[in-house]
C-alpha cells in the first residue's frame, strides 16, 4: 500500500477547526472531488494560477504526487487521513499562512530547503540573484561571503553550483542559523555558518578575505508595511524584513564600507538584492565607495532588483 507522506510541520502543528465547506468522506471521496472543492475554497483568495500551484505543492508534500499524478489519478479515493490534512492546509491558507511554512519546506534553485518562522521564504528573485552569480563566476576555489543568510538558500545554492568554492555565511539570528545548518547538512554541502552582525563588518570576521560578497539583507522600509500582505507581516520574521525609514540602506552601506577594505579582494565582486525604491541612492553610494562599474539590474518582472559591482584591481 502506498505510504502517505507528511511533513514535520504538518505532523506537529496544532489542529485547526475545519473551515466552512471542509471536505468530508461519505464512504469515499475521489481526488477529482477533493481538487474541485479545494479550488472552490481557495480561488476567491488566491486566483486561478496560484490556486493550481498550491494544489500541486500540497499533494506533492502529502502524497509525493507529481502534476502528472494529479491528472491521471482523478478517480483514486482519498483517505480520511489525507482529507484531514487537506482540510487543515486549506484552513491555514485561508488564514494567510504561507504554504511553505505549513509544510516547512520550499523549492529553491532546484533544491528542497527547510524553512520555519525564523526564516524568510526564499523568493524567485533571490534565485535569479544566484543565477547571475553562477553565470558570471566560472573560476575555481572562489571565497564567498553570504551576509544575512537566513535559511541558507543563497549560500547552499552557491556551494553546490560554483566550482569548489569556500562559502562563509553569517546571520544574527540563532534560529535562522540552525535552519541554515540543517539545510546544508541535508544536502551534504560544506558551508561555514557563523553568528555575526552585518553592521559589525569587517571586525566580526577578522582577517577574512573574499572574492564574492552577496547579500539579501532586510530592505523593506517601515513605511511600506501597510502595502504588505498578511502572509508576510504575520508569518515572517520582522528583523529579516524591515529597516527604519531614516536609514533604509544601513546594511548595504555597511557591506560597501567593509568591501572597500581588504575584506573584498581587488577584482572581487559584490551582489545585492535590493529594494527598487532605493536603487538610485544605493547606486550612488556604491560609486562613492569606489565601485566605478556599479550597475543596477532588473529582475524577470522588470523591476530594479539587483546591484552588482566589482572592486578595482588597483585597490
Amino acid at each position: 500500500m502506498e505510504s502517505e507522506k507528511t511533513s514535520e510541520n504538518m505532523g506537529t502543528s496544532q489542529p485547526s477547526e475545519p473551515g466552512r465547506g471542509a471536505l468530508s468522506s461519505d464512504g469515499g471521496t475521489s481526488l477529482r472531488e477533493v481538487l474541485a472543492r479545494t479550488r472552490a475554497l481557495l480561488l476567491p483568495k488566491y486566483g486561478e494560477g496560484e490556486t493550481r500551484a498550491l494544489q500541486r505543492f500540497m499533494f506533492e508534500q502529502l502524497k509525493g504526487w507529481t502534476p502528472v499524478d494529479l491528472a491521471i489519478r482523478q478517480d483514486d479515493l482519498v483517505s480520511d487521513f489525507i482529507l484531514g490534512k487537506v482540510n487543515d492546509t486549506i484552513n491555514r491558507l485561508l488564514h494567510d499562512e504561507p504554504i511553505q511554512q505549513i509544510f516547512g519546506c520550499v523549492d529553491f534553485y532546484g533544491l528542497k530547503l527547510k524553512v520555519t518562522r525564523d526564516t524568510l521564504v526564499p523568493r524567485p528573485e533571490t534565485a535569479e540573484l544566484v543565477d547571475i552569480i553562477v553565470r558570471e563566476n566560472d573560476g575555481r576555489d572562489l571565497r564567498v561571503l553570504d551576509a544575512g543568510t537566513g535559511s541558507g538558500c543563497i549560500a547552499v545554492a552557491l556551494a553546490l553550483n560554483l566550482k569548489f568554492p569556500e562559502v562563509t555565511a553569517i546571520d544574527i539570528s540563532d534560529g535562522a542559523l540552525a535552519v541554515a545548518r540543517e539545510n546544508a547538512r541535508q544536502l551534504h554541502v560544506n558551508v561555514d555558518f557563523r553568528k555575526a552582525d552585518i553592521l559589525a563588518l569587517p571586525e566580526s570576521l577578522p582577517g577574512m578575505q573574499f572574492d564574492i560578497i552577496v547579500s539579501n539583507p532586510p530592505y523593506i522600509a517601515e513605511s511600506e508595511k501597510p502595502s504588505l500582505e498578511a502572509n508576510v507581516l504575520d508569518y515572517e520574521p520582522a528583523t529579516a524584513l524591515f529597516v527604519p525609514d531614516s536609514d533604509p540602506l544601513r546594511f548595504y552601506n555597511a557591506i560597501l564600507r567593509a568591501a572597500a577594505t581588504d575584506m573584498l579582494v581587488p577584482g572581487g565582486r559584490i551582489y545585492f538584492e535590493i529594494n527598487p525604491l532605493f536603487a538610485s541612492k544605493l547606486l550612488d553610494n556604491a560609486r562613492q565607495a569606489g565601485f566605478a562599474d556599479a550597475a543596477v539590474l532588473r529582475d524577470s518582472e522588470g523591476r530594479n532588483r539587483f546591484l552588482t559591482a566589482s572592486k578595482s584591481l588597483d585597490n
